[in-house]
């Protein structure tokens, strides 16, 4: 066995896909499956800020597409929102500041259900967070993770459409966040009746390190499957 790194890449079934929007666009990414078995649930991610360096490769998003199809058999979607590029390629159109990237959530999920994929969920990270909070109540999911959420574009009356329904909002607040502490955090998302709210202590907005990165994977394990051991070091 050996210890699980940054740029270990375990066993999956790993697809480049193409998302249609409903404008026009053309979204290019990555599924990520598990091997042998329908995935017991899918994370739809979604970005951090395009226009700050923020794409489908951002690193936690990379290291679960990497890790958690065989350590915890979910399937990963990773994609570059509107006129995003990385090494997979450049997603057509033009960053819209979260505006028309509600097409671009729509595709993601319409996607994965036509893929037959179920117990979807939407795991933002920083701008990323904006987009699930936005959009998540006209679209058909499990549930919301948000990591760092700076709530600069998600105002309180997108935060209240959840009280709409009972889907579920997990919100991963680091310490030493840039932008939305958790004492703060626990008074913008305490208007969502089924929003819960970790405080990360001594983490900051981006999860840097190894450390960082088992805490946050650990807790979406937990959320996706309450009661599930944590995740292996070494593989």
């Amino acid at each position: 066995m050996e210890e699980i790194k940054a740029a270990t890449e375990l066993p999956a079934i790993r697809e480049e896909i193409e998302l249609h929007t409903e404008d026009g666009q053309t979204l290019v990414g990555e599924l990520a499956l598990p091997i042998g078995h329908e995935p017991i649930a899918t994370l739809i991610t979604l970005h951090p800020l395009p226009t700050h360096g923020g794409f489908m490769d951002s690193h936690i998003y990379r290291k679960a597409a990497n890790r958690l199809p065989e350590l915890l058999g979910v399937a990963v979607l990773r994609f570059n929102t509107r006129g995003t590029e990385s090494p997979r390629g450049k997603s057509t159109g033009s960053f819209d500041g979260g505006n028309l990237e509600r097409f671009d959530v729509a595709a993601a999920v319409e996607f994965c259900k036509q893929r037959g994929l179920k117990n979807l969920w939407l795991v933002g990270w920083s701008f990323g967070t904006e987009l699930a909070i936005k959009y998540g109540p006209e679209n058909d999911i499990q549930g919301a993770i948000l990591l760092s959420p700076p709530l600069h574009r998600a105002t309180d009356e997108d935060l209240r459409r959840w009280n709409s329904g009972d889907v579920p909002m997990h919100v991963l607040v680091p310490e030493l966040d840039d932008y939305l502490q958790p004492p703060q955090a626990a008074e913008r998302f305490g208007i969502v009746q089924n929003a819960v709210v970790y405080a990360f202590d001594g983490e900051k907005h981006l999860w840097v390190g190894e450390k960082a990165t088992r805490r946050v994977l650990n807790q979406i394990a937990q959320i996706i499957l309450p009661g599930s051991p944590e995740l292996p070091t070494h593989y």
